[in-house]
């Protein structure tokens, strides 16, 4: 058994007013967070549930290169798709309607020589070892995962 290796991750935030706040992670210039017009925010910056969708993707890139040069995986590139569903009634407080994602939709289109084997296997050990995919699927959501070569 090998001893934990625990990482200390930490974010502080600014309400700047109506829907809108600023994060600040590391010493990166911060990154707004608002909610579209429709919803009463200013339009200033993606929602925190598109963030996490965001998240997914660089959680999963980071991954994929981490995982593909442990196995000697090329690929040249890679591009993502997701999308998620949602309930809203659950946000407005609807007994029994869960607040977060309903369904996940998640697509990484590789342009690599590598065999459909290949691919499935690095797919299957990114799944496994992802932060962020495995939260989500931890929460209960359903992710529809497509990985394929252009």
């Amino acid at each position: 058994m090998t001893t934990k290796q625990i990482a200390k991750v930490e974010t502080n935030g600014t309400w700047d007013g109506n829907l809108k706040t600023s994060i600040y992670a590391r010493d990166f210039s911060p990154f707004i967070v608002d909610e579209p017009e429709y919803l009463g925010g200013t339009n200033e910056g993606p929602n925190p549930i598109e963030y996490v969708l965001g998240g997914l993707t660089g959680c999963t890139s980071v991954m994929i290169g981490l995982i593909a040069k442990e196995k000697n995986f090329s690929f040249q590139g890679v591009e993502f798709k997701n999308n998620g569903t949602i309930d809203a009634r659950g946000m407005m407080g609807v007994e029994g309607v869960s607040p977060h994602f309903q369904s996940v939709g998640f697509e990484a289109i590789f342009s690599t020589d590598e065999s459909d084997d290949r691919l499935e296997e690095l797919k299957e050990e990114v799944e496994k070892r992802c932060p962020v995919y495995n939260l989500i699927v931890d929460a209960g959501v359903a992710i529809e995962s497509k990985w394929y070569k252009k």
